[in-house]
C-alpha cells in the first residue's frame, strides 16, 4: 500500500472513531505519514466518485498529487465534513484543507468551517475564498451539463455500456424521464459504476469547457 492511500485510511478511520484531537495514535500516525508525502494540502470530496474525478483531471494535466504533496479523501457525505475538518484543520494539525460540495450541502460546509476555525458569519458567498467549490446539484451534474447527453452516451458507448443504457431507459419509471435524469440515475444503479464514469467522463471532457468547481479546484492545488 502506498503512502498516500494510508494516510487516506488513517485519517477516514480517525474520523470515524471520533478522536478529533490532534493527539493519540491516529493523530501521530497521520503527522508522520504527512511527514513522509511532504503533504502541503488535504483535498475533502463527498464521495469516492469525486475523488475519482478530480484525480482524473489531475492527470489529465500532467500532474502527479501525491508527488506533489496533495492527496484527495472521501469524508463519506457532507455531514461529515467537521469529524474531518476538526482534527485537520486550524484546531487540529493545521494542514491545509481544500475541497468540494454540493449545492444542497453547503450548510454542512459552513457550518463545519465555522465550528472548527475558519471564520465566522460565514456564508455560500464565502466558500470559494477558503478552497471549497460548490457543485450545481453535484459533480454528475456538472459533468453531464459539461459533456452535454449525446457526449456522455458516447462515453458510455466507448465503455461498452451503451446496450444496458436503453434497456434502461426503457424501463417504465424512465420512459417519461428527462435524458439528464436518466443519465444520472443509471450511474448510480450498480456498485462503482458512479466512480467509473465519474473517471471516465472527466477523461472525456474538454479542456475549455471544465466544471468551474473542478477548474477552480485545480488552480488551488
Amino acid at each position: 500500500m502506498d503512502t498516500a492511500t494510508r494516510f487516506r485510511q488513517t485519517v477516514i478511520a480517525w474520523a470515524a472513531n471520533g478522536e478529533g484531537a490532534a493527539a493519540g495514535p491516529f493523530a501521530t500516525t497521520v503527522r508522520e505519514l504527512a511527514a513522509d508525502l511532504d503533504l502541503r494540502t488535504v483535498v475533502l470530496v463527498e464521495g469516492v466518485s469525486d475523488r475519482a474525478a478530480v484525480e482524473a483531471l489531475a492527470a489529465r494535466r500532467g500532474r502527479a498529487l501525491a508527488a506533489e504533496g496533495v492527496v484527495v479523501v472521501p469524508i463519506g457525505g457532507a455531514t461529515s465534513i467537521t469529524r474531518f475538518l476538526r482534527p485537520l484543520g486550524p484546531q487540529g494539525l493545521g494542514l491545509r484543507l481544500v475541497g468540494l460540495c454540493d449545492a444542497a450541502e453547503q450548510r454542512f460546509f459552513l457550518e463545519g468551517l465555522e465550528r472548527t476555525g475558519f471564520g465566522t458569519g460565514l456564508t455560500p458567498g464565502d466558500l470559494a475564498a477558503l478552497g471549497f467549490f460548490t457543485c450545481h446539484a453535484d459533480l454528475e451534474d456538472e459533468l453531464i451539463r459539461a459533456l452535454g447527453t449525446e457526449g456522455v452516451q458516447r462515453v458510455i458507448d466507448d465503455q461498452g455500456d451503451l446496450r444496458t443504457l436503453r434497456t434502461f431507459q426503457r424501463q417504465p419509471a424512465q420512459r417519461d424521464r428527462p435524458v439528464e435524469a436518466q443519465l444520472r440515475r443509471f450511474m448510480g444503479t450498480i456498485s462503482g459504476r458512479k466512480e467509473h464514469y465519474a473517471r471516465a467522463l472527466t477523461e472525456a471532457l474538454d479542456p475549455a469547457r471544465l466544471p468551474e468547481p473542478l477548474a477552480g479546484l485545480l488552480v488551488r492545488l
